[in-house]
This record gives C-alpha cells, sequence and structure tokens, in this order.
C-alpha cells in the first residue's frame, strides 16, 4: 500500500508547514512545464499533488492517519461503496490533467469544484517561469513573460595604472572578441556590465549581460585610499636636515616636489589633482616621508651630529 508521507519525503509527524514546504520542493522538481525531455515528472507530479491533496487537508489527513480513507482518498470499511466517501472533493474516479496556456478549461481556477489554488504553493509569478506560459491558477490563461537570457561572469586581471588611469582590454566572448573599456578610478573587487551580451533568452526575451569583475594588480610602491594615491617617500638624512628638491612618480608621469628643511619622517606632502579622476571627483597624491640613515659607517658624518648640542625630542 502506497504511504502518502513517503511520497512527500516527510515524517508521521511532520509539521504542516513541512508538509507543505516538501510539497513545494518536489512540485517544482516534477511539473511536467519544466521537464518536457522527462516522460515520468508528469506521474511523479500527479502523485506527489494528490498526496499533498490529502496531507495538506488537516481533516482529510485525519481521516488518513484514522484509516478511515486510503491513499486514494477513498473511503476504507463500512461505507465504502456510498456516495459519502469519494475521495478529491467527491469523485472517486478523478483524473489529473495538466492544461497549458492553449486549453481552455483550469481545474485549479477559482470556483472549481476541487478548489485547489497552487498559487498559494508557488507564489503568483511562479508560473511565468514555466516555458509553456502557464496558467493563472485563479483563473483565465496567464500571458507568457519574455525570459532575460543568463549572465556570463568573467574576472579580468588588470594592472593598477589601468586601473587608475583608465584603459581599455580585449576578452573572448563566444566567438567574438569584445574590447572592454575599464574606467578611470576602477577598483579591485568592482563590476562591469556589457548589456546584453550574455545568453540568448529562451522564449524571445533579452538577452543576458556579461559581468566582469575587476582584479587589480598591487603596485609597489602606489596605494588606493579614496580618491587618493598614496606614496611613501624616503629620504636621505642629508635631504630631511637641509631640505632638497627630488623626483617622485605620479600616475600620470614624474613630478619634481621640494622637501622642506627639517622634515621628519612621518610628515605628509600633498601634490594636488595628482590621484585618481572618479565620478566622484578627483583626488591628491599623498606623500608620506620617510628618513632613512644609512647603514654605511661615515666618520665625518659622526663627527659632525658629536658637535651638535643634545636637544629634547621626547615629551616622556
Amino acid at each position: 500500500m502506497k504511504d502518502l508521507y513517503s511520497v512527500l519525503g516527510v515524517s508521521k509527524t511532520a509539521s504542516e508547514a513541512e508538509i507543505k514546504s516538501a510539497y513545494r520542493k518536489l512540485a517544482r522538481k516534477y511539473h511536467p512545464d519544466l521537464n518536457k525531455d522527462n516522460p515520468n515528472a508528469a506521474d511523479k507530479f500527479k502523485e506527489v499533488s494528490a498526496a499533498y491533496d490529502i496531507l495538506g487537508d488537516k481533516t482529510k489527513r485525519q481521516k488518513y492517519d484514522n484509516n478511515e480513507i486510503d491513499a486514494d482518498g477513498k473511503p476504507t470499511g463500512f461505507g465504502a461503496g456510498f456516495g459519502g466517501g469519494q475521495g478529491f472533493g467527491g469523485n472517486p474516479n478523478r483524473e489529473w490533467h495538466f492544461y497549458s496556456s492553449q486549453d481552455g478549461a483550469n481545474p485549479f481556477g477559482g470556483g472549481n469544484a476541487q478548489g485547489f489554488d497552487f498559487s498559494s504553493i508557488f507564489g503568483d509569478d511562479i508560473f511565468s517561469q514555466f516555458s509553456g506560459g502557464g496558467q493563472n491558477f485563479r483563473g483565465g490563461a496567464r500571458s507568457r513573460r519574455p525570459l532575460k537570457g543568463e549572465d556570463i561572469a568573467y574576472t579580468m586581471n588588470i594592472s593598477f595604472l589601468d586601473a587608475a588611469n583608465g584603459g581599455e582590454q580585449k576578452v573572448f566572448i563566444g566567438n567574438k572578441t569584445v574590447n572592454v573599456k575599464i574606467p578611470s578610478g576602477s577598483r579591485d573587487g568592482q563590476t562591469l556590465r556589457l548589456k546584453g551580451l550574455g545568453q540568448p533568452s529562451p522564449n524571445g526575451g533579452p538577452s543576458g549581460d556579461v559581468l566582469i569583475t575587476l582584479k587589480v594588480a598591487p603596485h609597489p610602491y602606489f596605494k588606493m585610499e579614496d580618491n587618493n594615491i598614496l606614496l611613501d617617500l624616503p629620504i636621505s638624512l642629508k635631504e630631511a636636515v637641509l631640505g632638497a628638491k627630488v623626483t617622485v612618480p605620479t600616475i600620470s608621469g614624474k613630478v619634481n616636489v621640494k622637501i622642506p628643511p627639517y622634515s621628519d619622517s612621518g610628515e605628509k606632502l600633498r601634490l594636488k589633482g595628482k590621484g585618481l579622476k572618479s565620478g566622484s571627483g578627483v583626488g591628491d597624491e599623498i606623500i608620506t616621508l620617510k628618513v632613512i640613515t644609512s647603514s654605511t659607517k661615515n666618520a665625518e658624518l659622526e663627527k659632525v651630529l658629536a658637535s651638535v648640542n643634545d636637544v629634547s625630542v621626547r615629551n616622556f
């Protein structure tokens, strides 16, 4: 004898919510409109639908548990031959049919004898996903909704300077080459969308998109912070004390910078407008001075420093 709980894959102590959830998963899995290449799907869908017709109804479930009706909804024992014991809404010979958008009738719509509302199980829009268009299970045919094609995802490796200044790179999509423009100020992990270059729609809708995730390679001495470019600039002890003019790199080329006399390690210089150019504005290049002492022994330097009066640089 067929066990309806086994059909839905739940235990006999399952709650109403668990039974409903199990049915929804199986109905989605076996619905004929989603399994046109599987000849067994329709029978399986009928089976799980019939099981839920009983277990999803509190009164019928109680009768089934008490062995008052069988797995087909027919009464057992005394009264089996009388009209009051007909299963599935009073029709002992009921057959299950599946209607496409071309059928003129809807066995599941409002006002039918069975009163079975599939929208309460799937949601109002689930059948718009079926390739056959489906039905509005509250009565009447629902017009077929064009589906968008699937998106295609790519990861593109780009250099730090291409991300900062913008650039162009070729990618191969299907059988064609596409030039992808990289906006200036692009960041690591940013996604570019190429509309309409993804998979075609299965039913006349718009094509999907190509989604390109940027992977920005690190730079040996530049870093990004908002729209600013950060640079650590090593300077010698002489340059720090006496000041100097030094050449520094920027993302747009080299420039000369003046180091003020008696500069300390950690002091910052700002080059206006030498940062990233993006939709939120133009940033600066911020230079952090790093005083580097020589590791080479210098007797003359030691003699000069020894003659300098001690100056307290600590406040603790």
